[in-house]
């Protein structure tokens, strides 16, 4: 039996990182697909590279081979050391959460290391493989995640044209963003990622990772907002009832009396939809009038005449 460098054979250093490697193999993979390629090889290269991605993609699989392979090269003589199991001692034998199910893709060195593959799924034929599942963007306002909406989203993702050859597309899809979903979150949208290869394949999935526009008003943290409100120092000295913008709309909002700048103040349930739902959160910025009038400035002087007051005391809260 013969070593197969898999790093060889996507064309990689073997400290790529996974997103290297599945680049690699993407680009090969149109390359040598026996569909759409016309070189004389292309059925044995592609089935190569589908193994070699299935080892390489998988951090466990990847160790092991790492572990195995230290010292040898490609189409050298090769045996597992003693007491090595198919599937790295799982009892089961194999790798549980392949990629693929066609025990026909994948040579004896392979299933020497990870064990027999599964049988085909029901309906796909020898030789073929399911698409790959594809992840981008999207970016989308506090306010649709807030309300939940429905956008339309251009991406270039590959298919299968009517020549029988892959191309690579632009797709306009309707996205439907949920209500109270939060940034890093991801929506799968069943069937729209890479095309499937072969009679019985399906397509991959897409799956879109949610990040926020920048709010001229608020910032997100988790599912709660924060905000700066600026009071009148009138307002922060003797208390009141000020209007506060949310994005479920304006409520009202009770300053304590003496507060400072800087205080932060909490509209529990006011932030993201969820279990439990985020807060609001305001930070209050004292704001002195920028064009006061004759009468203004002589209450302040008096206040400044009468008033002890010292904000740089040692003592004083900020």
């Amino acid at each position: 039996m013969k070593f197969k460098d898999y790093y060889d054979v996507l064309g990689v250093s073997r400290d790529a990182s996974a997103e290297d490697i599945k680049r690699a193999y993407r680009k090969l993979a149109r390359k040598y697909h026996p569909d759409v390629s016309t070189e004389a090889d292309a059925e044995a290269r592609f089935k190569e590279l589908g193994e070699a991605y299935e080892t390489l993609k998988d951090p466990e699989k990847r160790t092991a081979y790492d572990q195995l392979g230290e010292g040898y090269r490609h189409g050298e003589d090769f045996r597992p050391p003693p007491g090595w199991q198919p599937g790295g001692g799982d009892p089961r034998g194999g790798f549980a959460g392949s990629g693929f199910d066609d025990a026909e893709a994948f040579s004896d060195f392979f299933e020497s290391l990870f064990g027999a593959r599964r049988g085909a799924r029901p309906g796909q034929h020898p030789g073929s493989f399911d698409g790959e599942d594809v992840s981008a963007k999207v970016t989308v306002s506090l306010e649709d995640a807030f309300e939940g909406a429905t956008r339309q989203l251009a991406l270039d993702l590959d298919e299968i044209g009517e020549d029988g050859r892959l191309h690579r597309r632009r797709k306009t899809l309707n996205v439907r963003i949920p209500r109270g979903v939060v940034a890093g979150q991801r929506i799968r949208l069943t069937g729209q990622g890479g095309p499937g290869r072969g009679k019985g394949s399906k397509a991959g999935d897409l799956y879109l990772q949610v990040e926020f526009a920048p709010h001229e008003s608020f910032d997100i943290e988790g599912r709660d907002i924060r905000a700066a409100l600026p009071v009148a120092p009138w307002e922060a000295v003797l208390g009141a009832t000020v209007p506060v913008p949310t994005l479920g709309g304006v409520v009202d909002l009770k300053v304590p009396p003496g507060s400072s700048t800087g205080r932060r103040l909490r509209l529990k349930g006011r932030g993201l939809p969820g279990t439990p739902p985020g807060d609001h959160y305001v930070e209050l910025r004292i704001m002195a009038p920028d064009q006061p009038d004759d009468a203004t400035l002589e209450l302040y002087r008096q206040l400044r005449e009468t008033e002890a007051f010292d904000p740089r005391r040692k003592g004083v809260n900020a």
